[in-house]
């Protein structure tokens, strides 16, 4: 029998969490628990996730129907209730807006692969959905094609939805996501985003299956694949306006094989010219005066 009350209790002390990070502006965002087969805790509409109490939690059926509590469930639940659907192990999901990881949902750019080993044990290839306006079932039924190969999704232009075991896993996702894409953007910042090969990719999967968590990119579907290059979700790209812009694909980084004398023999050149018009330029000046 579940703890109603401490159920409540952990939902609110994450909604602090998510408030405090800065993942759920206002009154952004929502949470649920699923307590049984057709009876969900879930957040309040138009209430700050930063000072939720346990009071403030409503229940809702597997229709979305409200069932008890004083506040009016969040407009979003359906989202909730279609993972819960798909994914019947699932005991808990979040919903926010991370800035960094809806940055990538505005830009639609596919997560960068083979960067950080922690993201690749622990999140792996991270599809994009395409947009549909949030709240209804249309905008629910957006995760079906990728719910069950992932615990988070980020959604198109909105945010991001994670799911898990319960309320603290399921907020742990897009904490790595997001803190992830930060990573990201100030590695590009400086020039540079440097990916580990193909092979050291495929230790790390090893290792995961060692560690009793499955990853789709292990299955023989993928074995001929370049797993660092997205390739478990590049079918929906499409569907989804999801493209390459502002990260390449790692196996392009690769393919390059730099040849230090020509590079070296352009430099020279490039000094050389430079020195030239520099010496035209003061020849010039001098003939003037």
């Amino acid at each position: 029998m579940a703890n109603v009350f401490q159920l409540k209790k952990d939902i609110c002390e994450i909604g602090q969490r998510i408030y405090n990070k800065g993942f759920a502006a206002a009154n952004d965002g929502n949470i649920t628990v699923k307590i049984s087969d057709n009876e969900f805790l879930c957040t309040p509409t138009m209430h700050s996730k930063g000072f939720l109490k346990p009071d403030d939690i409503c229940t809702i059926d597997g229709q979305g129907n409200q069932t008890a509590g004083r506040k009016k469930r969040s407009s979003e639940a359906l989202l909730h209730l279609e993972i819960y659907r798909q994914r019947p192990d699932i005991k808990s999901v979040v919903h926010c807006h991370p800035p960094h990881a809806t940055a990538f949902a505005i830009a639609r750019e596919p997560i960068p692969q083979c960067v950080l080993p922690e993201v690749e044990i622990f999140l792996g290839d991270v599809p994009i959905t395409k947009y549909e306006t949030p709240g209804g079932q249309d905008f629910a039924n957006t995760i079906i094609p990728f719910v069950d190969r992932t615990n988070v999704i980020i959604l198109a232009n909105h945010g991001t939805v994670s799911y898990g075991e319960d309320v603290e896993k399921a907020y742990w996702w897009t904490e790595i996501l997001d803190a992830y894409c930060r990573m990201l953007m100030l590695a590009k910042g400086l020039g540079n985003v440097s990916f580990f090969t193909e092979d050291k990719e495929r230790e790390l999967l090893s290792l995961k299956e060692q560690w009793g968590w499955t990853d789709p990119r292990t299955s023989d579907e993928y074995a001929d694949c370049n797993i660092c290059s997205n390739d478990i979700f590049r079918d929906s790209w499409a569907d989804s306006g999801v493209e390459r812009r502002a990260f390449v694909d790692p196996s392009e980084t690769w393919e390059q094989t730099p040849n230090k004398e020509t590079n070296g023999a352009a430099d020279e050149m490039l000094v050389q010219m430079i020195t030239d018009q520099v010496l035209e330029e003061i020849k010039k000046q001098q003939g003037a005066a």
